[in-house]
C-alpha cells in the first residue's frame, strides 16, 4: 500500500524548504516505506525561489511538483494535487506540517489499517489556546452553524490535516470551493454519498506554530459559499 502526502504552498515561511525535507523523511523512516510527495505551488511567491526549488528536489526522490503562476485558493491546489496523486492514501496538510509527527502517523494507521475510508483531522482543546482570537472566533461560530444547519456528525471540518483512501479521490475532486471552505463541502459530499466511513481523529498542534494574519475580505465570500452549501443538493 503506497502513500502521498499533498503540501499546498503558498507565501510560505522562510525555511519552508527544509521543514518539508526534514518533516517527510521523518515519516518515511516511521512508516518504513517510500513517500509520494505532491508539492503544488498554488501561485508566484517571493519565499519559493529556484533554489528551494532544487532543494527540494535534491531530497525528496519522485518529487511531484505541480506549479502554476496565480494564487488560486488551498482548495483549488489540493485538487491540482489529488489529479496527479497515485498512492493508494492520500493526506493533506500544510507546508509547514504543523500538527505533531504523531497526528500525522495516526491519520495513516487508521486508513492502512481500513479503519476508514476517510479520516479527518480534529483540532483538540489546547488548539484554541494557540491561535489567534479572532481565528478562534471564527472557527467555533463556524462550528455552530455547521450544527445548526447542516445537522452533520463532524462540526470541525476545517482541521488543515486528513486523509483518505484513493477510491475517495473522485469525490474529493467533485469539490467545487478554491479557498476556505472546500474542506466542508468534502466531509458534507463524505456524508452524503453514505459510501465511505468517515472517521473524526483528534490531532495535536506542534508548539511555536506560527499563524499568518487572516485576510478577513475572504470572509464574506465563504460565507456566500456557506449559504451555496445548504442548497445544494
Amino acid at each position: 500500500m503506497t502513500t502521498s502526502i499533498i503540501l499546498p504552498c503558498y507565501n510560505p515561511a522562510a525555511g519552508w524548504e527544509q521543514i518539508v525535507c526534514s518533516s517527510y523523511a521523518a515519516f518515511c523512516d516511521r512508516v518504513g516505506e517510500r513517500v509520494e510527495l505532491v508539492l503544488v505551488l498554488d501561485g508566484h511567491s517571493s519565499a519559493v525561489t529556484e533554489e528551494s526549488k532544487t532543494y527540494i528536489k535534491k531530497n525528496i526522490p519522485g518529487l511531484k511538483l505541480v506549479e502554476y503562476p496565480q494564487n488560486r485558493g488551498k482548495g483549488y491546489a489540493i485538487r491540482q494535487g489529488v489529479a496527479v496523486a497515485t498512492g493508494d492514501i492520500i493526506i493533506y496538510t500544510d507546508i509547514d506540517f504543523p500538527y505533531s509527527p504523531d497526528s500525522l502517523h495516526i491519520i495513516y494507521q487508521t486508513l492502512r489499517n481500513n479503519e476508514a475510508d476517510v479520516a479527518v483531522g480534529i483540532k483538540d482543546p489546547a488548539y484554541y489556546a494557540q491561535v489567534p482570537a479572532m481565528r478562534r472566533a471564527i472557527s467555533k461560530y463556524l462550528r455552530v452553524l455547521i450544527k445548526t444547519f447542516l445537522s452533520m456528525p463532524i462540526t470541525d471540518t476545517q482541521c488543515g490535516l486528513k486523509g483518505f483512501k484513493k477510491e475517495v479521490a473522485p469525490l474529493f475532486l467533485q469539490t467545487t470551493i478554491d479557498r476556505y471552505l472546500f474542506d466542508l463541502e468534502f466531509v458534507r459530499n463524505c456524508f452524503k454519498s453514505k459510501k465511505y466511513r468517515v472517521k473524526a481523529i483528534p490531532v495535536v498542534l506542534n508548539e511555536h506554530v506560527h499563524f499568518r494574519k487572516m485576510n478577513y475580505s475572504i470572509l464574506l465570500p465563504e460565507m456566500l459559499n456557506f449559504v451555496k452549501l445548504l442548497f445544494k443538493k
